[in-house]
């Protein structure tokens, strides 16, 4: 007799313990948006110490932090974002890099391990002195794992070598760290260690970890504010969009 069902859907379908659910209501709360609220606080130092990233900030979802992390990063109109053509951002989430940020997706092809191949991404970054015609590379994504690819696990090396790259031609580099920490345990790396190289970092609590939702964004103290400030504009500008006159 069944006694107990797998529920291989999604990773996204696992659910609180009894424990997780515990520690939830009894959880100090105040208005994390007046910064009063202490869990948030502590889970998000927690967060930004675990990863090695001086802040970061809880958001309800990973498409909201990759979104704002790109946002972010691609704060003048005509940036260029570059990304694999099999990538999370880029297949599923919506088109809301270009749609709320107007920011444009130039793909790379993945490889079957996850990567993008180091000299294409090379050859994709445009010259600044084409400014006039095309649109300015500033930011170039990974994804570990790479979801599209079976969970593939991107190396420190491959990573270090991309991180080389964006700094070498004045750019940031942002990883879809959704489940980061699998990656973490599958190579025997630490979490901080396989994310050094990146300027930020979004990561899903609802993905094989038990919470029912939520996402975390980290990075530099000057990148989460500016993250929360382009939160207050979009939330404002959504606004104004749905609210009609009496």
């Amino acid at each position: 007799m069944v006694t107990k069902v797998v529920d291989l859907r999604s990773d996204t379908v696992t659910k609180p313990s009894e424990a997780m659910r515990a520690a939830m209501a009894a959880a100090e709360v105040d208005d994390d948006v007046l910064g009063a609220d202490p869990t948030a606080q502590r889970f998000e130092a927690e967060m930004a110490r675990i990863m090695g990233k001086e802040a970061a900030l809880f958001v309800p979802s990973g498409t909201m932090g990759n979104l704002v992390s790109v946002l972010a990063h691609c704060d003048t109109r005509g940036s260029e974002v570059i990304l694999g053509d099999n990538s999370h951002i880029h297949i599923y989430e919506n088109g809301g890099i270009a749609t709320l940020g107007g920011v444009h997706p130039r793909t790379v092809p993945n490889n079957p391990d996850g990567t993008m191949d180091v000299d294409k991404i090379v050859a994709a970054i445009r010259h600044r002195d084409g400014a006039m015609y095309y649109p300015t590379t500033r930011l170039i994504c990974l994804e570990n794992t790479h979801g599209n690819t079976g969970g593939k696990c991107l190396s420190v090396e491959y990573t270090d070598k991309v991180g080389e790259v964006a700094q070498s031609h004045g750019l940031k580099l942002h990883i879809d760290g959704a489940r980061i920490f699998n990656a973490s345990v599958a190579l025997g790396v630490p979490v901080h260690r396989l994310v050094r190289a990146a300027d930020s970092v979004s990561v899903c609590l609802s993905k094989g970890l038990g919470a029912p939702v939520g996402s975390v964004i980290v990075g530099s103290k000057d990148f989460i504010y500016k993250v929360t400030m382009d939160i207050l504009l979009l939330s404002l500008s959504c606004l104004r969009e749905h609210v009609t006159e009496i």
